[in-house]
C-alpha cells in the first residue's frame, strides 16, 4: 500500500527500510535526494554524454541491491560506491584513451568565450580523481561541503580539504595557460 507523500518518513534510513518493502514512493524520495551526487560522480569520470543513461544504471542496480546494504543509514556512501564502481566498469575493455567530451557540464552562457570554456573542460579533467569529484559536485551539481559529505560518506574535514586543493589546482593550472 502506498503512503503519501506527507506521511512517508523523512529519516533516510526509514525510507531505505521502507524501499527495501517495495514502497517505490520511497525509493523515489531516495533517487531525488542523490541523483545530483550520482550525476557529479558519474560526470568526474566518464564523457558528459553518457552520464544520464549511467544514472539510471546505478539506480537501477541499487533498487535490486538493496537488500544487500546492511546499514540502511549508510545509503549515500553505498550508493556513491556503486556510481563509482560503475564508471571503472564502463570503462572496462575499452582500449586507449578516448577523446576529451566536448561538454563537461550544462551549456555555457551565450557570454562565455568558446575558447575559455573549452579550456575550462579540460583543467577540470587534468585534477585528480578526488579533487575533480569534490569540486564538479560543488561547482556543476551545486552541492554545498556539508552536504557532499553527508551524501558521499566522506568526512567533512576531506571534503573541505579535497574543495580547497582542487580549487588551488584549478587556480593554478588556469594561470599558466593565460596568455
Amino acid at each position: 500500500m502506498l503512503r503519501t507523500l506527507t506521511r512517508l518518513p523523512r529519516d533516510e534510513a526509514a525510507l531505505v527500510v521502507a524501499a527495501r518493502g517495495g514502497d517505490r514512493v520511497a525509493f523515489g524520495l531516495l533517487y531525488r535526494r542523490y541523483a545530483r551526487m550520482v550525476h557529479g560522480i558519474l560526470l568526474a569520470r566518464v564523457p558528459p554524454g553518457e552520464v544520464d543513461d549511467l544514472v539510471q544504471d546505478v539506480f537501477l542496480a541499487a533498487l535490486r541491491q538493496l537488500g544487500a546494504l546492511r546499514d540502511a543509514g549508510a545509503f549515500g556512501p553505498w550508493l556513491a560506491a556503486i556510481a563509482r564502481n560503475r564508471a571503472r566498469d564502463h570503462y572496462r575493455g575499452a582500449a586507449g584513451f578516448s577523446e576529451l567530451p566536448s561538454d563537461l557540464a550544462a551549456p555555457a552562457p551565450a557570454t562565455l568565450d568558446v575558447e575559455a570554456l573549452a579550456l575550462l573542460r579540460w583543467i577540470v579533467r587534468t585534477l585528480p580523481e578526488a579533487y575533480r569529484e569534490t569540486v564538479i559536485l560543488r561547482l556543476v551539481e551545486g552541492m554545498t561541503g556539508p552536504e557532499i559529505a553527508a551524501r558521499t560518506g566522506l568526512t567533512p574535514e576531506s571534503v573541505r580539504v579535497n574543495l580547497c586543493r582542487g580549487m588551488r589546482k584549478l587556480r593554478e593550472q588556469m594561470e599558466r595557460t593565460e596568455p
